[in-house]
């Protein structure tokens, strides 16, 4: 399956590894937990992220995801993004990277 990327904080992460999933705000608002493919990661950086600090990517084997993964249009940008409906379970991370800033 391919692999999908996630940004996130550091605190974030940390606390994802004490519940043993990760979930975003935007899970609990919007319903769905924004990805990018990987031509789509330095984006959505500076679209969303060039603001924060202690960033990290998480690299997601969508294979191993328990929750649904559908990729969503987007006519803002005029791209398809993946997006996962549900927390992602942290064995579907394969690694987390730091993103220098």
């Amino acid at each position: 399956m391919p692999i999908i990327y996630h940004i996130t904080t550091k605190p974030e992460w940390e606390s994802a590894r004490k519940k043993g999933y990760y979930e975003s705000a935007a899970l609990r608002e919007e319903g769905f937990i924004h990805c990018c493919e990987e031509r789509q990661i330095e984006d959505v950086i500076r679209r969303y992220f060039m603001d924060k600090t202690n960033l990290m990517k998480l690299v997601i084997d969508s294979g191993k995801l328990t929750s649904q993964l559908i990729y969503d249009w987007s006519p803002s940008i005029e791209d398809t993004f993946p997006h996962v409906y549900g927390p992602i379970n942290l064995d579907a991370v394969i690694s987390v990277e730091d993103i220098p800033r």
